[in-house]
């Protein structure tokens, strides 16, 4: 990292980059690394906001986007550490949080083929059960190829009875 950077930290934000050292974030349980990616997402999110806001304001001072670019290096540089750290613990939260999904995962399933009983061969077939009463299947039906076809058809049927029914 930019040494001059780190100097322009302020003592709060550089034990915040400290935290995120590899040595330090090995020691740091899942609650706690998710802790540490809220607080440096935080931080990220400030200097991004001021950055933004600096530049926006520098474009009416300056005449333009691209004059207004130098004067707020600061908040960009800062905002650019914030992120790239962030990017860090990010990695370092979904590899804790996979090895937790896989020991949870391995827990489940020992405890699930210690609850299953040993398979065993019964000594006599079982009686068979009736198989309970059901609907009788449905009827098929005849069609000519189409369902818009076979409306159309059904349709005529009912306005030709309709027309002697009327009569």
């Amino acid at each position: 990292m930019n040494q001059g950077l780190l100097n322009s930290l302020t003592e709060a934000e550089r034990l915040l980059v400290a935290e995120t050292e590899r040595d330090a974030l090995q020691q740091l349980d899942e609650d706690d690394l998710l802790d540490l990616h809220q607080r440096v997402r935080r931080a990220r999110t400030k200097y991004v906001k001021n950055y933004r806001r600096g530049a926006a304001a520098a474009v009416a001072d300056v005449g333009g986007r691209g004059l207004s670019y130098a004067r707020n290096q600061r908040d960009r540089d800062k905002a650019e550490l914030f992120e790239s750290v962030l990017a860090t613990v990010s990695r370092e939260v979904a590899a804790v949080a996979r090895r937790a999904s896989l020991e949870l995962r391995a827990e489940r399933i020992a405890a699930g083929k210690a609850a299953k009983p040993a398979l065993t061969t019964p000594k006599r077939p079982a009686a068979k059960q009736p198989a309970p009463a059901t609907d009788p299947p449905p009827r098929a039906t005849k069609t000519t190829g189409g369902l818009k076809k076979d409306a159309s058809t059904r349709a005529l049927g009912s306005r030709r009875q309709a027309k002697r029914d009327s009569r």
